[in-house]
């Protein structure tokens, strides 16, 4: 099992504060995919927050390949953000003083994972060779987020997370750019947790589970 989420519940601190989520639990194998749907401020974007390392839960536990994040401190969570788990965003949130090239190797390199050999093979996947060496106010939204994926991918990550990953981009694009996650997830065995709004998108991964006010529905 690479994710086993067990009971979590997440509340944030604030004046008639509720839970974001409640009592929530789901589980991933290797090589499945996953996508959550749910109106804003069901729980999605928190639910990938907390699964991916970057913030705390009140209660419950979550596993990533067998490890407890609730027995861990920074340093641990920063160790399976470098290698365990990768994160995939709408905003791209790629380094603006990077290169293409230089984006798609920083985290793998970073974590000590660098792979001359499959970064050559994900840049040639994802059709980025010739845009290697521009920058990214150089390119346009499908390509930013193809070199998200890229630099995500290169870190062969057991878990990968995606939060509305083509939500700013057409429907043609985003078509092309989920076919080329869902193929690279495929090729490696990595799970796939996919937050969207959209259910055509959703109906393209092999689970679907809807969020309504923190519970899966």
């Amino acid at each position: 099992m690479v994710l086993s989420v067990e009971h979590v519940t997440k509340t944030y601190p604030g004046e008639a504060a509720a839970p974001v989520l409640r009592d929530l639990s789901l589980a991933l194998g290797a090589g499945e995919t996953l996508a959550l749907t749910g109106e804003s401020g069901s729980g999605k974007s928190t639910l990938l927050h907390l699964v991916g390392a970057l913030d705390g839960f009140d209660s419950g536990e979550i596993r990533l390949a067998g490890t407890a994040l609730s027995g861990l401190g920074d340093a641990g969570r920063a160790a399976l953000r470098r290698g365990t788990v990768a994160l995939i965003f709408q905003q791209f949130n790629l380094i603006p003083s990077l290169s293409v090239a230089r984006n798609l190797a920083f985290h793998a390199r970073l974590g000590g994972r660098a792979d001359a050999a499959w970064l050559d093979e994900i840049t040639r996947r994802l059709g980025l060779a010739e845009l290697a060496g521009r920058y990214p106010e150089q390119l346009s939204g499908g390509q930013q987020q193809r070199v998200a994926i890229g630099r995500a991918m290169a870190l062969r990550p057991r878990l990968l997370l995606a939060d509305e990953p083509t939500g700013n981009l057409d429907e043609r694009t985003g078509d092309a750019v989920l076919d080329l996650m869902l193929e690279l997830v495929a090729e490696t065995g990595a799970a796939l947790l996919l937050a969207t709004h959209s259910a055509r998108i959703a109906g393209r991964l092999d689970r679907h589970a809807h969020l309504h006010l923190g519970r899966i529905a």
